[in-house]
């Protein structure tokens, strides 16, 4: 690890954040070779049908839970949306659609990452609420349960391309993002750059962690 790197992000925000990647990343593909008959083969790969679309239940409460999660460790501060404070980042297009000199300061959520979430939340809710009707259709009307199997699939369109762009913006977009979700470490220039705001906050608080700093670490963030 090299010394001078800053902690962006804490172990189980990290777990929980691959506990939803890869839940989705499975139900994606369960589902797709559960709709398509073209892609009958996945689940003849794992034993039938049967195991495929229990895995593709099972997996949904999985996501629900972990998403569930989510929601209470980053929901505070993932769903305070400030028009004055985010509206100059919107504008800029955040400075990943073109060139910008200086992309205004955010905090630890940018703009666009709380859109991600909120798609992602609204989403998800949409997508467990419709699963869940059509595992279990009880009493519903036979056009309520259709109607969910809409909902399903415009649910899974959206998730799937939103999956795309986030993963070219910590990527391609916005390099040296992915290490906060691998390692947990930044660089101080990544940081500036990408939620100088942030950075400012933990400096003035006392909260920045850097690795290497007198011998350790400084006073992690709670």
């Amino acid at each position: 690890m090299k010394k001078g790197l800053i902690k962006a992000t804490r172990p189980f925000e990290r777990v929980v954040h691959w506990c939803l990647a890869l839940s989705c990343f499975l139900l994606c593909i369960t589902g797709m070779g559960t709709m398509y008959h073209s892609l009958n083969f996945i689940g003849y790969a794992m034993g039938g049908m049967a195991n495929l679309r229990m895995l593709h239940h099972y997996g949904g409460l999985f996501f629900g839970a972990s998403l569930l999660v989510a929601i209470f460790i980053f929901g505070k501060e993932a769903f305070k949306f400030s028009s004055q404070e985010d509206w100059p980042w919107i504008k800029e297009g955040g400075g990943f659609l073109w060139h910008v000199e200086n992309i205004p300061d955010v905090g630890k959520f940018n703009p666009g990452q709380k859109m991600f979430f909120l798609v992602v939340v609204l989403g998800g809710v949409a997508m467990l609420t419709s699963g869940l009707i059509m595992w279990f259709p009880l009493n519903f009307g036979v056009e309520l349960v259709r109607t969910m199997y809409v909902v399903h699939s415009l649910g899974f369109l959206l998730i799937f391309a939103f999956v795309f762009v986030h993963l070219y913006l910590v990527t391609i977009g916005a390099p040296g993002s992915s290490p906060a979700m691998f390692t947990g470490w930044v660089t101080r220039g990544w940081m500036k750059k990408q939620h100088p705001k942030w950075l400012k906050e933990m400096e003035e608080d006392g909260t920045l962690e850097v690795f290497g700093s007198n011998g350790g670490n400084k006073t992690s963030r709670n």
